[in-house]
């Protein structure tokens, strides 16, 4: 790409680029916030317009960016703000449908370029799906460009309309502590354990929302298949959602070796204590569990769907959806194993070592700024 048009030689004004953040997931916001810091450090101009909420959360300030908060809404004042922000910028950067959306709502009649990256994609039924559809479209329709972090978001995005639609697979800043020193770690894994009451047996963990899409459902379908092992493993689930009292009662009901730990800020410490990771989901683009096992070097059971394949290779176990039977008994054979899972943290390091750093993932995207505002810069 040409460093040029970042960096403004010769006493130009510098590209302006404004990102839109709807602030819906942890994986999105992390990203913008580490895209925002590289482009600033490249001597873009940055302007991200996201709630106030999420602002905080990321320290979006902190990263050299202008935060103007707007709030996560289609209202005639949410809209008018995005406008504004949006006034002399040399391209918008939206992320995610409902933002790509406003952002598209609140350039028309203007020229600005519209790069959308679709990190993932919503989960509904009957009506709402269709609306959902529509709306799909009319984005891929707008944007100029589509990043899509997964092939089958780009391939999404191309059945949708999309001009041009290309693979964007991201990085994503990983909730890392610091290692202990010594006999630290060993002792931090025993705390953890013993907080969650799995010191001498087996510890899984899931992590993510509470709603129907995410599979713990079937998680505790496969339970019932691991009660007779001698320890009985632990299920741990971190997260909040509406789903939280069925399974709660689920738990209660049934006697399921399974925990809900609410939601955590030390998921990298509960994830260093674990034997194995889940993901059961019904769909992923490049799951935040998925990449964080992987990089902690925690054998990872997942479902064989969206992005999860192409993200994780063979350095995990790959489960149909839905299918308690085929989970139940890929845990079994993972637990009896100590060589497999071994592998598995040996492919799991490497396959983490092939995805993109953040610096790679912010030249990507600067090349496709360079790409749609280059007309615009002379010298």
């Amino acid at each position: 790409m040409s460093s040029q048009s970042s960096h403004s030689p010769h006493g130009q004004t510098p590209l302006h680029t404004v990102q839109v953040l709807g602030g819906g997931s942890a994986g999105s916001s992390a990203h913008v916030r580490s895209l925002a810091a590289g482009l600033a450090a490249r001597g873009v101009r940055v302007t991200v317009c996201a709630p106030a909420e999420v602002g905080r959360a990321y320290d979006l300030v902190g990263s050299g960016a202008r935060h103007v908060p707007v709030a996560r809404s289609a209202d005639p004042a949410s809209l008018a703000a995005l406008r504004a922000a949006c006034a002399d910028a040399d391209l918008v950067h939206a992320h995610g449908l409902h933002a790509a959306l406003r952002a598209a709502v609140a350039l028309t009649g203007r020229a600005t370029p519209l790069v959308v990256t679709w990190h993932t994609r919503a989960h509904a039924e009957g009506a709402r799906a269709r609306v959902l559809r529509l709306l799909e479209r009319r984005v891929a329709r707008a944007a100029s460009v589509v990043l899509g972090t997964s092939s089958d978001l780009v391939d999404r995005a191309r059945g949708s309309g999309a001009r041009d639609a290309r693979l964007a697979p991201l990085a994503l800043p990983l909730r890392t502590p610091p290692p202990p020193s010594g006999a630290e770690p060993e002792r931090h894994c025993h705390k953890a354990r013993a907080e969650l009451g799995a010191v001498d047996r087996p510890l899984l963990l899931a992590v993510g929302a509470l709603e129907p899409h995410r599979g713990y459902d079937t998680v505790l379908d496969a339970t019932r298949a691991w009660q007779d092992l001698d320890p009985v493993p632990l299920v741990v689930i971190a997260g909040e959602g509406p789903e939280r009292a069925a399974l709660q009662h689920r738990i209660e009901s049934e006697g399921l070796p399974a925990r809900l730990v609410g939601r955590r800020d030390d998921v990298p410490e509960l994830l260093a204590a674990a034997d194995l990771a889940l993901l059961p989901s019904r769909w992923e683009s490049r799951s935040v569990l998925a990449q964080e096992a992987l990089h902690a070097r925690v054998p990872l059971v997942a479902t064989a769907v969206g992005g999860i394949p192409e993200l994780v290779g063979d350095a995990a176990e790959l489960v149909p959806y839905g299918d308690a039977q085929a989970l139940s008994e890929a845990v079994v054979r993972l637990l009896a194993d100590p060589g497999r899972r071994d592998r598995l943290r040996i492919k799991g390091q490497a396959q983490a070592a092939s995805w993109p750093t953040e610096d790679e993932t912010v030249t990507q995207v600067l090349s496709v700024y360079d790409e749609l505002t280059q007309p615009l810069v002379t010298y």
